[in-house]
Protein backbone atom coordinates (compact mmCIF):
# COMPACT_ATOMS: atom_id res chain seq x y z
CA UNK A 1 0.00 0.00 0.00
CA UNK A 2 1.27 3.51 -0.77
CA UNK A 3 0.59 6.85 0.94
CA UNK A 4 0.54 10.66 0.98
CA UNK A 5 -2.01 13.04 2.43
CA UNK A 6 -3.37 16.56 2.15
CA UNK A 7 -6.40 18.67 3.06
CA UNK A 8 -8.29 17.68 -0.07
CA UNK A 9 -6.41 14.73 -1.46
CA UNK A 10 -3.42 12.52 -0.86
CA UNK A 11 -1.44 9.49 -1.85
CA UNK A 12 -0.19 6.81 0.43
CA UNK A 13 1.77 3.59 0.49
CA UNK A 14 2.86 1.13 3.10
CA UNK A 15 5.96 0.73 0.95
CA UNK A 16 7.01 4.37 1.50
CA UNK A 17 7.56 4.62 5.23
CA UNK A 18 9.71 7.75 4.88
CA UNK A 19 6.95 9.85 3.31
CA UNK A 20 6.29 13.27 4.83
CA UNK A 21 3.34 13.53 7.20
CA UNK A 22 0.89 16.40 7.62
CA UNK A 23 -1.27 17.25 10.62
CA UNK A 24 -4.20 19.57 10.89
CA UNK A 25 -5.51 22.23 13.24
CA UNK A 26 -8.11 21.07 15.75
CA UNK A 27 -11.62 22.42 15.44
CA UNK A 28 -12.43 25.10 17.97
CA UNK A 29 -15.19 23.19 19.72
CA UNK A 30 -15.28 19.75 21.29
CA UNK A 31 -19.06 19.90 21.81
CA UNK A 32 -21.80 18.96 19.43
CA UNK A 33 -22.75 21.68 16.98
CA UNK A 34 -25.81 23.72 18.04
CA UNK A 35 -29.13 23.05 16.29
CA UNK A 36 -29.26 24.60 12.85
CA UNK A 37 -25.47 24.65 12.46
CA UNK A 38 -24.81 21.00 11.71
CA UNK A 39 -22.54 20.00 8.86
CA UNK A 40 -24.37 19.72 5.57
CA UNK A 41 -24.00 16.15 4.41
CA UNK A 42 -26.06 14.10 1.95
CA UNK A 43 -28.73 11.94 3.47
CA UNK A 44 -27.40 8.40 3.56
CA UNK A 45 -29.58 5.38 2.94
CA UNK A 46 -28.39 1.97 4.08
CA UNK A 47 -27.86 -0.41 1.23
CA UNK A 48 -27.76 -4.18 1.37
CA UNK A 49 -24.40 -5.82 0.77
CA UNK A 50 -23.86 -7.12 -2.72
CA UNK A 51 -22.64 -10.70 -3.08
CA UNK A 52 -18.99 -11.16 -4.04
CA UNK A 53 -18.71 -12.52 -7.57
CA UNK A 54 -15.56 -14.53 -8.30
CA UNK A 55 -13.75 -13.33 -11.40
CA UNK A 56 -11.47 -15.50 -13.49
CA UNK A 57 -8.03 -14.22 -14.48
CA UNK A 58 -9.31 -13.42 -17.97
CA UNK A 59 -12.31 -11.55 -16.58
CA UNK A 60 -10.03 -9.56 -14.27
CA UNK A 61 -7.77 -8.72 -17.23
CA UNK A 62 -10.74 -7.53 -19.31
CA UNK A 63 -12.13 -5.45 -16.45
CA UNK A 64 -8.76 -3.83 -15.79
CA UNK A 65 -8.40 -2.93 -19.47
CA UNK A 66 -11.91 -1.45 -19.44
CA UNK A 67 -11.19 0.35 -16.16
CA UNK A 68 -7.93 1.89 -17.39
CA UNK A 69 -9.58 3.09 -20.59
CA UNK A 70 -12.07 5.07 -18.49
CA UNK A 71 -9.56 6.56 -16.03
CA UNK A 72 -9.18 10.35 -16.25
CA UNK A 73 -6.74 10.98 -13.34
CA UNK A 74 -3.93 8.59 -14.35
CA UNK A 75 -4.65 6.35 -11.33
CA UNK A 76 -4.71 3.11 -13.30
CA UNK A 77 -4.65 -0.52 -12.22
CA UNK A 78 -1.88 -2.99 -12.98
CA UNK A 79 -2.26 -6.76 -13.34
CA UNK A 80 0.74 -8.80 -12.18
CA UNK A 81 1.81 -12.17 -13.57
CA UNK A 82 0.63 -13.93 -10.39
CA UNK A 83 -2.93 -12.69 -10.89
CA UNK A 84 -2.75 -10.06 -8.12
CA UNK A 85 -3.56 -6.55 -9.32
CA UNK A 86 -2.75 -3.18 -7.80
CA UNK A 87 -4.45 0.17 -8.04
CA UNK A 88 -5.71 3.23 -6.20
CA UNK A 89 -8.65 4.05 -3.98
CA UNK A 90 -9.61 7.39 -2.45
CA UNK A 91 -10.92 7.47 1.13
CA UNK A 92 -12.80 10.45 2.53
CA UNK A 93 -12.40 11.00 6.28
CA UNK A 94 -15.71 11.78 7.98
CA UNK A 95 -14.76 11.69 11.66
CA UNK A 96 -16.96 13.46 14.21
CA UNK A 97 -14.72 12.95 17.24
CA UNK A 98 -11.08 13.94 17.73
CA UNK A 99 -8.35 11.45 16.97
CA UNK A 100 -5.35 10.92 19.25
CA UNK A 101 -2.13 11.56 17.35
CA UNK A 102 1.31 10.48 18.56
CA UNK A 103 3.46 13.47 17.75
CA UNK A 104 5.63 16.06 19.48
CA UNK A 105 4.73 18.68 16.87
CA UNK A 106 1.28 20.14 16.34
CA UNK A 107 -0.51 23.02 14.73
CA UNK A 108 -3.19 25.23 16.22
CA UNK A 109 -4.72 24.95 19.66
CA UNK A 110 -4.96 21.43 21.04
CA UNK A 111 -4.67 19.41 24.23
CA UNK A 112 -1.48 17.54 25.12
CA UNK A 113 -0.80 14.41 27.11
CA UNK A 114 2.86 13.36 27.00
CA UNK A 115 3.54 12.91 23.27
CA UNK A 116 -0.11 12.51 22.30
CA UNK A 117 -2.32 15.22 20.88
CA UNK A 118 -6.08 15.24 20.32
CA UNK A 119 -6.94 16.49 16.83
CA UNK A 120 -10.03 17.03 14.76
CA UNK A 121 -9.45 16.22 11.10
CA UNK A 122 -10.80 18.96 8.81
CA UNK A 123 -13.92 18.48 6.73
CA UNK A 124 -13.27 17.12 3.25
CA UNK A 125 -9.97 15.41 4.01
CA UNK A 126 -9.40 12.80 1.28
CA UNK A 127 -6.50 10.35 1.05
CA UNK A 128 -5.46 8.28 -1.95
CA UNK A 129 -4.13 4.80 -1.19
CA UNK A 130 -2.20 2.51 -3.51
CA UNK A 131 -3.25 -1.01 -2.57
CA UNK A 132 -3.40 -4.52 -3.98
CA UNK A 133 -6.33 -6.82 -4.58
CA UNK A 134 -5.28 -8.85 -1.52
CA UNK A 135 -5.54 -5.93 0.94
CA UNK A 136 -8.58 -6.10 3.19
CA UNK A 137 -10.76 -3.36 4.66
CA UNK A 138 -9.07 -3.83 8.05
CA UNK A 139 -5.63 -3.35 6.47
CA UNK A 140 -6.79 -0.17 4.73
CA UNK A 141 -8.10 1.26 8.02
CA UNK A 142 -4.88 0.36 9.84
CA UNK A 143 -2.79 1.94 7.07
CA UNK A 144 -4.74 5.20 7.25
CA UNK A 145 -4.40 5.41 11.02
CA UNK A 146 -0.74 4.40 11.01
CA UNK A 147 0.27 7.05 8.51
CA UNK A 148 -1.49 9.74 10.57
CA UNK A 149 0.28 8.36 13.68
CA UNK A 150 -3.18 7.81 15.15
CA UNK A 151 -3.03 6.01 18.50
CA UNK A 152 -6.74 5.14 18.54
CA UNK A 153 -7.81 1.52 18.33
CA UNK A 154 -8.60 0.63 14.67
CA UNK A 155 -11.66 -1.24 15.94
CA UNK A 156 -13.28 2.15 16.62
CA UNK A 157 -13.46 2.85 12.89
CA UNK A 158 -15.32 1.40 9.95
CA UNK A 159 -14.98 1.75 6.19
CA UNK A 160 -18.13 2.44 4.20
CA UNK A 161 -18.83 2.32 0.52
CA UNK A 162 -21.05 5.05 -0.88
CA UNK A 163 -22.82 5.32 -4.21
CA UNK A 164 -25.20 7.87 -5.71
CA UNK A 165 -28.45 6.91 -7.37
CA UNK A 166 -30.86 9.57 -8.56
CA UNK A 167 -31.34 11.92 -5.58
CA UNK A 168 -30.23 9.51 -2.88
CA UNK A 169 -26.87 8.53 -1.44
CA UNK A 170 -26.61 4.86 -0.53
CA UNK A 171 -24.08 3.63 2.00
CA UNK A 172 -23.05 0.23 3.28
CA UNK A 173 -20.55 -0.62 5.99
CA UNK A 174 -17.92 -3.00 4.68
CA UNK A 175 -16.84 -6.05 6.61
CA UNK A 176 -13.20 -6.26 7.69
CA UNK A 177 -12.52 -9.10 5.26
CA UNK A 178 -13.77 -7.40 2.09
CA UNK A 179 -11.32 -6.17 -0.54
CA UNK A 180 -11.77 -2.49 -1.50
CA UNK A 181 -9.77 -2.70 -4.74
CA UNK A 182 -12.03 -5.46 -6.04
CA UNK A 183 -15.04 -3.22 -5.33
CA UNK A 184 -13.29 -0.35 -7.12
CA UNK A 185 -12.58 -2.55 -10.15
CA UNK A 186 -16.13 -3.83 -10.43
CA UNK A 187 -17.68 -0.36 -9.99
CA UNK A 188 -15.26 1.40 -12.32
CA UNK A 189 -13.27 4.59 -11.69
CA UNK A 190 -16.19 7.02 -11.31
CA UNK A 191 -16.66 8.14 -7.69
CA UNK A 192 -20.37 8.67 -8.35
CA UNK A 193 -20.63 4.93 -8.81
CA UNK A 194 -18.54 4.13 -5.73
CA UNK A 195 -16.54 6.02 -3.12
CA UNK A 196 -15.05 5.04 0.24
CA UNK A 197 -15.63 6.81 3.56
CA UNK A 198 -13.93 6.29 6.92
CA UNK A 199 -16.18 6.88 9.92
CA UNK A 200 -16.44 5.97 13.56
CA UNK A 201 -18.61 2.97 14.29
CA UNK A 202 -22.24 4.02 14.61
CA UNK A 203 -22.88 3.16 18.24
CA UNK A 204 -25.30 5.95 19.14
CA UNK A 205 -23.95 7.08 22.49
CA UNK A 206 -20.20 7.45 22.88
CA UNK A 207 -18.63 4.30 24.34
CA UNK A 208 -16.18 5.99 26.69
CA UNK A 209 -14.91 2.66 27.99
CA UNK A 210 -13.43 2.02 24.54
CA UNK A 211 -10.99 4.94 24.97
CA UNK A 212 -7.63 4.70 26.68
CA UNK A 213 -6.75 6.76 29.78
CA UNK A 214 -4.50 9.18 27.80
CA UNK A 215 -7.34 9.74 25.33
CA UNK A 216 -9.83 10.47 28.10
CA UNK A 217 -7.32 12.82 29.76
CA UNK A 218 -6.94 14.65 26.45
CA UNK A 219 -10.71 15.04 26.20
CA UNK A 220 -10.85 16.43 29.74
CA UNK A 221 -8.18 18.97 28.87
CA UNK A 222 -10.14 20.02 25.80
CA UNK A 223 -13.30 20.39 27.90
CA UNK A 224 -11.46 22.41 30.57
CA UNK A 225 -10.05 24.74 27.95
CA UNK A 226 -13.42 25.22 26.25
CA UNK A 227 -15.10 25.82 29.61
CA UNK A 228 -12.59 28.58 30.37
CA UNK A 229 -13.04 30.06 26.90
CA UNK A 230 -16.83 30.09 27.26
CA UNK A 231 -16.61 31.66 30.72
CA UNK A 232 -14.36 34.41 29.37
CA UNK A 233 -16.78 35.07 26.50
CA UNK A 234 -19.67 35.38 28.98
CA UNK A 235 -17.68 37.71 31.23
CA UNK A 236 -16.79 39.93 28.29
CA UNK A 237 -20.40 39.99 27.11
CA UNK A 238 -21.79 40.98 30.50
CA UNK A 239 -19.01 43.52 30.99
CA UNK A 240 -20.06 45.15 27.71
CA UNK A 241 -23.72 45.16 28.82
CA UNK A 242 -22.74 46.65 32.17
CA UNK A 243 -20.75 49.38 30.45
CA UNK A 244 -23.70 50.31 28.22
CA UNK A 245 -26.10 50.41 31.20
CA UNK A 246 -23.74 52.58 33.22
CA UNK A 247 -23.33 54.92 30.27
CA UNK A 248 -27.12 55.14 29.89
CA UNK A 249 -27.56 55.84 33.61
CA UNK A 250 -24.99 58.62 33.47
CA UNK A 251 -26.93 60.18 30.62
CA UNK A 252 -30.23 60.01 32.55
CA UNK A 253 -28.90 61.55 35.75
CA UNK A 254 -26.63 64.10 34.06
CA UNK A 255 -27.36 67.60 35.46
CA UNK A 256 -29.09 70.09 33.20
Amino acid sequence: MTWTSSMSSGYSSLEEEESEEFFFTARTSFFRRPPGKSRAVPQDVQKEREPHVFLSKEEVKEKIQSYNSSVTDKLKMTLNANGIYTGFIKVQMELCRPITVQSSQSQGRCAHSNNETAFYLPDGCVNTLHISSTNTVREVIEALLKKFFVADNPAKFALYKRCHKEDQVYTCKLSDREHPLYLRLVAGPRTEMLSFVLREHETGEVMWEAFSIPELQNFLRILDKEENDQLQILKNRYAAYRGKLEEALRGVFKPG
